[in-house]
């Protein structure tokens, strides 16, 4: 089996070595379970819908999903109960 090195950057190689479903699982097999979106949304896009339909969000909504993303982190193991 042909095999390439590749450079990442440490926050990236923890992300993948995070993503492992058991301690032995290659980072190849890791990466071809990866979802890759067929379409993705441009910056442009966003912005002419956000110009378009206006925020999605009022002041209250943003601050309440801060808080959130401060205060309730992701478990480490998503798979634990």
């Amino acid at each position: 089996m042909a095999t390439k090195t590749i450079s990442l950057r440490l926050e990236a190689y923890r992300k993948l070595r995070e993503a492992r479903r058991y301690p032995d699982e290659s980072f190849s097999e890791v990466v071809l379970r990866a979802r890759w979106p067929e379409s993705t949304v441009t910056g442009r896009e966003l912005l002419d819908l956000y110009e378009r339909e206006g925020p999605f969000l009022d002041d209250e909504g943003l601050e309440i999903v801060e808080d959130l993303q401060t205060t309730d982190p992701p478990p480490r193991d998503k798979w634990a109960t």
